[in-house]
């Protein structure tokens, strides 16, 4: 009965071994493999990453190009990210899930940096205030590139409407 309860209870056990994730897994995918959902989401195989510390807008969101012309800012955003993979196959640390359950990574193609080469080209804004990303943020937006080129609702506020 002793050694039942030492079992159930785990107690000599690893602690991977009842059911504890690592904190960082290792996702890759092969080029062939890589799916762009949206702006800041992938489909690597049979998996979801979303791109941890970035929001882009949301495909159907709409936002203003610089003559005030309205235009979906989420399908750029989509293919901005289309561009940075390029073809390439990814791999992403991913260190938890977001609501959803999609696993949140910090994500390279070809050994670019997908998740800041978003916010630097503008079709992302920086999340959780990290402020690498809140740098390349404000380069963005005195460059007027992406989002910043003409009006926008950030991708938050559009999702609560």
């Amino acid at each position: 009965m002793t050694a039942l309860v030492v079992l159930v209870s785990g107690i000599g056990l690893p602690p991977d071994l009842m059911g504890s994730a690592p904190r960082q897994q290792d996702w890759s995918a092969l080029a062939a493999e890589v799916r762009v959902v949206d702006g800041d989401t992938l489909r690597l195989g049979d998996r979801t990453v979303r791109l941890a510390k970035v929001d882009a807008p949301e495909r159907g969101q709409t936002c203003a190009d610089q003559a005030g012309r309205p235009f979906d800012c989420g399908a750029a955003a989509a293919e901005a990210l289309s561009r940075l993979v390029n073809g390439r196959s990814v791999l992403c640390i991913v260190s938890g899930r977001d609501r959803f359950g999609r696993g949140l990574g910090q994500c390279t193609a070809g050994g670019a940096d997908l998740n800041a080469g978003l916010v630097r080209a503008g079709w992302a804004l920086a999340y959780n205030d990290d402020a690498a990303l809140l740098a390349l943020e404000a380069e963005a937006r005195r460059a007027a590139r992406g989002l910043w080129a003409g009006g926008f609702v950030r991708p938050e506020e559009w999702r609560r409407r």
